[in-house]
């Protein structure tokens, strides 16, 4: 390891939550409005009412809707698009029988898309639709961000969960992008400063769009 990287503890999904914040705080004028959610618990299920499954975001957006023009806040939703900012596994050359190698992102190759996550193939999973996946990677390519894709690992022998499911849940179109990271959940995650750069530069992208 040499100083391309940065080795730390919980960096999922601390990592993401830097990109996602760094990048809508670079954005200035969007065209559409932008907004960022932080949540947390997501872990353990994003319970309790700081998670996602909470009723915060939908109450908010209807507050805000309500003070503006009274239109419908279900019409706003469903006219949405989310990047669920999460981290993706990087081959580990430790442990590569583990990852499926056509299907897998390496770190210092960018930010990495995935069309779907869940265990055991898809179960519990979001699964991004075939159009919004090159809607995201057409903005990626018009803006010069350096983009992979991936699977969470081997078909039965990997795999996670994020809270993209929950968005989706809602009629909105979404997809889990964010870092690569080395030994994900171990007590010491190691991702690229490329990635890491890559991925704030994602994020701006999509927010101006």
């Amino acid at each position: 390891l040499d100083e391309s990287f940065v080795g730390a503890y919980g960096q999922d999904d601390r990592v993401c939550a830097f990109t996602t914040l760094k990048g809508i705080f670079a954005v200035q004028n969007p065209k559409k409005t932008a907004l960022a959610i932080l949540v947390d618990k997501e872990e353990i299920g994003s319970t309790g009412n700081t998670g996602m499954l909470s009723a915060f975001f939908e109450m908010t957006l209807a507050e805000i809707i309500e003070k503006i023009n009274g239109n419908c806040t279900i019409t706003t939703i469903e006219n949405s698009a989310c990047l669920s900012s999460d981290v993706g596994a990087a081959v580990d050359p430790n442990y590569e029988s583990v990852y499926e190698k056509r299907n897998a992102a390496f770190a210092g190759c960018g930010m990495v898309l995935m069309k779907y996550t869940g265990a055991r193939g898809k179960s519990e999973s979001s699964d991004a639709s075939a159009e919004f996946v090159y809607e995201i990677g057409k903005i990626l390519d018009d803006n010069g961000v350096i983009w992979q894709t991936s699977e969470l690992g081997k078909v039965d022998q990997g795999g996670g969960g994020t809270i993209a499911q929950y968005v989706a849940n809602l009629n909105m179109d979404v997809i889990d992008c964010g870092v690569p990271v080395l030994s994900m959940h171990a007590p010491f995650e190691v991702i690229s400063k490329a990635d890491l750069y890559e991925t704030y530069r994602g994020y701006e992208a999509f927010l101006h769009m």
